[in-house]
């Protein structure tokens, strides 16, 4: 009777984050148009960030050597894991697949999506594979190191990421240029194209 009890929880748990995974997801598709992608990118990863926090600091509060955590922490470890899932959902989740669409430009977009695309499934099995040793090792703490890499991922995006909300695929380019960062190397670049362009019609004048 207890083990279908605890079979039953695990359905409905699982149900119950399923549902506010896809709920969440439509929810992005809705407003990343309006609010824009950095930050729904920053309030997902600080929600998940926070949620990891507090999950890893109730699991082993509560845990220790026993192994049992008291109902209404029980109760609460759902909800934040819940709130977890909802900013993967609207955040990480779709936009990890919308972004690279957009920044690649049209002569090497087929590529970067293959790589993107490539990445993403292997870190998705690398994660999958290891969860469960890594939990078995660290306990508690395997919520705070993905806490830590949520910090470092919002982090990156605060940083690194310029927005591309209704920018054009032909103006992508010039979004880099812009940045703080990126303008650098793709500044770099362009300068390099230009330069050949101007030897190539150099060459073709003396041809001529």
């Amino acid at each position: 009777m207890t083990r279908m009890s605890e079979s039953a929880s695990l359905l409905a748990s699982a149900i119950v984050t399923g549902v506010v995974g896809i709920t969440s997801t439509f929810i992005s598709m809705v407003v990343v148009d309006r609010v824009g992608r950095r930050l729904l990118l920053l309030l997902g990863g600080f929600q998940m960030l926070i949620s990891q926090v507090i999950v890893g600091s109730t699991m082993a509060a509560q845990l220790g050597d026993h192994g049992g955590i008291a109902k209404g922490y029980a109760f609460m470890v759902i909800i934040f894991v819940c709130i977890f899932v909802a900013g993967f959902g609207w955040s990480w989740g779709p936009l990890g697949w919308l972004i690279p669409s957009e920044i690649f430009p049209l002569e090497i977009r087929s590529a970067g999506q293959s790589i993107n695309v490539a990445v993403n499934f292997l870190f998705t099995f690398i994660v999958a594979q290891s969860f469960l040793p890594m939990l078995c090792h660290f306990k508690a703490g395997i919520f705070f190191f993905y806490g830590g890499w949520a910090a470092a991922m919002t982090g990156f995006v605060y940083l690194f990421l310029p927005e591309t909300k209704n920018v054009p695929i032909e103006q992508m380019e010039r979004v880099w240029r812009m940045h703080w960062f990126w303008r650098r190397i793709v500044g770099e670049r362009v300068g390099m194209q230009t330069s050949w362009k101007e030897h190539k019609i150099v060459i073709k004048v003396q041809d001529t």
